[in-house]
């Protein structure tokens, strides 16, 4: 029986040599030996990585929120806020950093919504607290990120 022999590629068995050598490359200009297929495939992955970052950050945020708002829980309160000024901070530098994110900010706030809404009905519903299916304040980026909707 023969055994067909595999050899990976650089950028499957040392990934961090395989970013090293493809930057060599590219500084000194040798696009000839530029893996590109992968190194599109891992531009692409960042692109992604930076809007689920914003999606993590504003689903931490929203359930905090709903939390705050929509949960009379007084002993939480500070911590649910601390965690909602935090996230705020956190997603005021990315924008910053990222500016193009806003581009996709209603989408990312969609999916953290849903995902928000899910994890607190989970965990405050049996406890019987409502919650209404839709953000009801602004959500635009200003208001999200400036207004305390508990006041």
């Amino acid at each position: 029986m023969t055994q067909a022999i595999t050899q990976k590629s650089l950028y499957e068995s040392d990934f961090l040599l395989w970013t090293q050598e493809t930057v060599a490359k590219i500084r000194a200009k040798d696009f000839d030996h530029v893996d590109f297929e992968n190194l599109i495939e891992e531009i692409e992955a960042l692109g992604r990585s930076e809007k689920q970052e914003l999606e993590n950050r504003l689903e931490t945020l929203l359930a905090h929120l709903l939390k705050r708002i929509y949960v009379d829980m007084p002993d939480c309160f500070n911590g649910w806020e601390n965690t909602i000024r935090e996230q705020r901070r956190r997603i005021i530098l990315r924008l910053k950093n990222t500016p193009s994110l806003k581009t996709c900010w209603d989408d990312a706030l969609n999916d953290a919504w849903f995902l928000a809404l899910g994890t607190v009905k989970d965990e405050y519903s049996k406890k019987g607290y409502q919650f209404p299916d839709t953000w009801q304040f602004g959500q635009d980026i200003e208001t999200m990120l400036n207004v305390d909707f508990w006041v």
